[in-house]
């Protein structure tokens, strides 16, 4: 009974990963569609993910679930986790590559360009709606599932993204309008 627990809850979280990431890669996608109106595939991977809004998304799951019935609270909670998250994401991308992946230091209230008031409101927005309402729509859908096809599933998408992560690692993500001009200045800064 213990393996199958142990089986539901990693296939369960991989899942949401991945789900969490591929929504957040939608978002951004969509949100410069529809700005600079071009197909821009953010993110420092290749694949049509995002990870910070997975690892962010399950953050909020596991922080902020049992608050599900306080929206307020858990859009306040998520504003914050989520834009500590975004800031230590900048601030690693920065130190790994010499590159930031996305700069708002032309927003209003942003701190380093790191991170700004319209982002972490967004962030509370989104937090809210996934942990009040959307949880519980992916868990009807996770439950209809067969079994074998969630650990199918799973190995697939793992696979696929640990091969993208170690090419990444090496050639990230650096393609025309990740980031704007603040990309391409450290780009050529730094010799790319």
């Amino acid at each position: 009974m213990m393996k199958k627990k142990i089986l539901h809850e990693f296939d369960y979280y991989v899942l949401l990963f991945f789900a969490l990431s591929f929504i957040g890669w939608l978002w951004e996608v969509a949100l410069f569609f529809f700005t600079d109106h071009a197909f821009i595939n953010r993110g420092v991977y290749r694949g049509p993910y995002l990870p910070i809004y997975g690892v962010g998304g399950l953050l909020l799951v596991f922080c902020l679930r049992r608050f599900r019935k306080n929206p307020l609270l858990v859009f306040l909670l998520s504003a914050l986790a989520c834009s500590v998250l975004e800031y230590l994401t900048s601030y690693f991308l920065e130190l790994r590559w010499g590159i930031r992946w996305w700069d708002y230091s032309e927003h209003f209230l942003n701190l380093n360009g790191r991170v700004c008031l319209l982002g972490a409101t967004v962030f509370g927005l989104g937090g809210a709606l996934l942990v009040c309402r959307l949880l519980p729509l992916y868990d009807r859908m996770y439950d209809k599932i067969p079994g074998k096809w969630k650990v199918v599933l799973c190995l697939v998408f793992l696979l696929i993204f640990i091969a993208d992560a170690t090419y990444c690692a090496v050639h990230p993500n650096t393609g025309k309008g990740i980031s704007g001009s603040y990309l391409a200045k450290q780009m050529m800064l730094n010799g790319f």
